[in-house]
């Protein structure tokens, strides 16, 4: 895979599960009496903590599949699965509770500040985004691609932080029939990917086995 065709798919991939549009809802929902300047410290700081958890896992991964005797098919087969599952519910234009329950959002509007738990992680950072870091890393062939999924994570947090900080002002120009218009457009991406995914473990296995 060329640079570009794997900064895209990063870039891409990344910025559909991590989908900051459909945390708006519930980033408005957690902080009703907050003011717009408390909403965007919030959300800068969410960024920033959902941009570490992410680099962390990019560049672990390796290391935590060497550690658990984990195997990078087993691990692609797994991941694809749980894209697929938030994938689903995204073509249904639903949250998915992969992302965050609705316990995790009730409980987040009685905190003084939800930017860490829930809003960071899981919200922005769950596992869904965490598989599809570490499944990027792994196909990254050299210090170029490892580079370019980096800039990724800290565009596609650029991106979550702009999205977010214009909900703070009070998400009027969110339109709730133009959210889930690209909600489902954004869950069929996802589904692809996660297919995808599958079948290059799928691949993998069967240069294995014959």
């Amino acid at each position: 895979m060329s640079l570009l065709e794997y900064t895209f798919l990063a870039a891409s991939s990344l910025f559909v599960i991590v989908d900051p549009f459909a945390a708006v809802p519930g980033f408005i929902a957690m902080t009703p009496n907050e003011t717009p300047a408390e909403r965007k410290r919030m959300a800068r700081l969410a960024c920033l903590i959902m941009t570490g958890v992410l680099l962390a896992f990019a560049f672990a991964g390796k290391w935590i599949f060497k550690f658990l005797g984990i195997t990078l098919p087993a691990f692609q087969i797994a991941a694809s699965i749980v894209l697929l599952l938030v994938a689903l519910d995204m073509l249904r234009a639903q949250r998915s509770r992969l992302q965050e329950t609705k316990e995790e959002t009730a409980a987040g509007a009685e905190k003084p500040d939800i930017a860490v738990t829930p809003l960071a992680i899981p919200m922005l950072a769950g596992p869904g985004a965490i598989s599809t870091v570490i499944l990027l890393q792994s196909q990254a062939n050299d210090l170029p691609h490892g580079v370019a999924l980096a800039g990724c994570i800290f565009l596609v947090s650029f991106a979550s932080y702009w999205i977010l900080q214009m909900a703070a002002q009070g998400a009027r120009w969110l339109s709730p029939i133009a959210m889930k218009i690209s909600t489902r457009i954004m869950g069929l991406l996802l589904a692809a990917v996660a297919i995808q995914f599958m079948l290059n473990a799928l691949k993998s296995l069967k240069a294995d086995w014959f």
